[in-house]
């Protein structure tokens, strides 16, 4: 199989808004911060799936969705883009998409996620601004506050601590978006975005966590929420990732309002020689 590199923004970009839901990193990725880190790859130059290699963050990124009908065309695209892959990388593909990769590579972790979106940003319970507006006193100190690369340290110590496997992009925490709950000056939760594109109006949400100490107080709750309500002036199709087996955040996700659109695998991929 031929393949064809993109480059065409424009045209990218009106493939994936065909399915929003479901190509929310890509279209982000078309923002001016991402697209200088980005290659593009197809087999078929007007439509059909779509292989995303993202080269900005500590490790590689391979990410290429589709739809049930159209995984084998994806899983032929994977086979021919295997030879230009890096040894190791990073990759969100559709549930068992990942065989198409095994000739030459092993994935060494497995993590099945849940792709979720909010229907409607707009649509979140409005934050009180007066203090004495909270019902609980206490909920005031959860208040979640925008950080900044002062807190990068305090970031990652938390990422750290609470959620190792976690990408990070530090840039995206110097463009503001991230937000976290702060008690006696110590961060104890936070929340961001793997992607946010203004001009495309999308975004993903990431990198949810609450350091084990303080599990339970509805911090994450108020990150995510907080967040959400900054983004949603600017985003039309806000979005998460979230694993399967963690039923307490797709509790919480549900309760603010976000809907399943489908379930793929984030694997490490690991070249075998």
């Amino acid at each position: 199989m031929p393949l064809i590199s993109l480059h065409d923004r424009t045209a990218l970009a009106a493939r994936f808004r065909t399915d929003p839901a479901l190509h929310l990193f890509e279209l982000g990725d078309l923002d001016d911060t991402l697209w200088p880190n980005t290659a593009w790859y197809t087999a078929d130059p007007e439509r059909g799936p779509v292989a995303l290699l993202y080269s900005g963050g500590d490790t590689p990124v391979l990410l290429a969705f589709a739809r049930p009908a159209a995984v084998p065309a994806l899983e032929e695209l994977l086979g021919a883009l295997r030879p230009f892959l890096p040894r190791r990388f990073t990759a969100g593909l559709p549930d068992g998409a990942e065989r198409a990769l095994a000739p030459d590579y092993a994935a060494e972790r497995r993590t099945p996620l849940l792709r979720m979106i909010l229907p409607d940003p707009n649509r979140l319970p409005a934050e009180p601004t007066d203090p004495a507006d909270y019902a609980d006193p206490a909920q005031q100190a959860h208040r979640a506050e925008p950080l900044d690369l002062s807190d990068l340290d305090d970031l990652r110590a938390l990422l750290a601590a609470g959620h190792p496997e976690s990408w990070f992009d530090q840039r995206l925490l110097a463009g503001g978006g991230y937000v976290g709950v702060r008690e006696r000056g110590r961060l104890l939760a936070a929340a961001g975005v793997h992607v946010h594109s203004p001009a495309h109006r999308v975004a993903v949400l990431g990198n949810v966590v609450t350091h084990p100490d303080a599990r339970g107080r509805g911090l994450a709750r108020a990150c995510v929420t907080a967040l959400s309500r900054r983004l949603a002036p600017t985003t039309d199709h806000l979005g998460l990732n979230v694993r399967t087996d963690n039923a307490p955040a797709i509790h919480l996700y549900r309760r603010l309002g976000f809907t399943a659109v489908t379930t793929y695998t984030e694997l490490t991929m690991a070249a075998r020689r």
